[in-house]
């Protein structure tokens, strides 16, 4: 069993406060989960409105499978264009 973490850094244009950074935010990770089966949250900056840090894992028996999943949430956080990705960071466990 192989344990997958990815990092995303994001920078939210369209926020102007705390509450519409949260529907931004809301709307990605429940578009996240619902897509590809993987367990979302908030981990960093929670009280910045303008920027987000999203920890997304995932649990695979191959290496192949986490880095297709991955590569395949950030190329759908790339087409948002609410949100930039600052920078992506992968663990695996």
């Amino acid at each position: 069993m192989i344990v997958g973490l990815l990092t995303l850094d994001l920078h939210i244009h369209e926020s102007h406060s705390l509450k519409e950074k949260r529907f931004v935010i809301k709307s990605l990770t429940d578009r996240i989960k619902n897509k590809f089966n993987v367990s979302v949250a908030e981990v960093d900056a929670n009280d910045l409105w303008q920027r987000a840090v999203i920890g997304i894992a995932f649990v695979s028996n191959e290496t192949v499978m986490i880095n297709k999943v991955f590569e395949q949430i950030k190329n759908l956080v790339i087409s948002i264009h609410s949100v930039e990705l600052i920078d992506a960071r992968m663990e695996l466990l």
